[in-house]
């Protein structure tokens, strides 16, 4: 039987080095998100591999793949949302997407990035923190303005979660600043087969400050899927 792949999906301003010290059993691709819109996100997750496959993503990643997963429902064998939230955007959060595209374009970048930053993680761990930053400028202003603009077109993810009859994955971090436990507790009450993980010492961006916890996470969900 052939094992499907594990598509994992980046959050905004992040890349693949944010799974980089997540040892996951059998194949991996790295998606990339940076069309301006949550339908074209969708369209390159589901475009990296050919078949079935479990996606993985975080955040804005996970976003993206509550869209993929109503588009194409069949092709997951899997689904892993962590560090995210399924509803739609509030007037608040896309006044400030729209402030923070606004300040990129007149040359603001690396001081929305500092910005960022702090919620990032439960920790100012500066090594951490150091790595964020360059991730996030490798990622680089033209396409975090895609991103804000894909955040802007979100849409609640409950039907799509509840339309999944595949086994789903949440995994979150209780010291997340951006996405409380609240909002994962939410996400696995819509899924028909959930598994909810919450790690004490994490914040958002998990794989990175808790990388061993939520690897053995992940390893033990795929295994029992498998």
């Amino acid at each position: 039987m052939t094992v499907p792949p594990v598509v994992l999906v980046p959050g905004m301003l992040c890349d693949a080095d944010l799974w980089a010290d997540v040892e996951l059993p059998g194949p991996v691709v790295h998606a990339e998100i940076t069309a301006p819109s949550i339908g074209g996100m969708a369209e390159q997750i589901l475009a990296a591999v050919d078949g079935p496959f479990v996606l993985a993503g975080l955040s804005l990643g996970a976003i993206a793949g509550f869209e993929a997963a109503r588009l194409a429902p069949g092709r997951l064998a899997g689904f892993c949302a962590i560090s995210t939230n399924a509803g739609a955007p509030l007037p608040q959060q896309l006044g400030g997407w729209a402030e923070f595209g606004r300040r990129t374009g007149e040359g603001g970048f690396a001081e929305v990035v500092e910005q960022i930053l702090p919620t990032m993680f439960a920790d100012p761990d500066p090594a951490l923190r150091q790595r964020f930053r360059e991730m996030a400028h490798r990622v680089g202003p033209e396409t975090f303005r895609a991103q804000l603009a894909a955040q802007a077109t979100r849409r609640d993810g409950a039907a799509a979660i509840a339309g999944l009859s595949c086994p789903v994955l949440v995994l979150c971090g209780e010291r997340d600043a951006l996405c409380p436990p609240a909002f994962h507790h939410a996400i696995a009450a819509h899924a028909a087969d959930a598994t909810l993980r919450v790690l004490p010492a994490a914040g958002h961006l998990l794989t990175l400050e808790e990388p061993a916890a939520a690897a053995t996470v992940l390893r033990d969900w795929l295994q029992s899927i498998r």
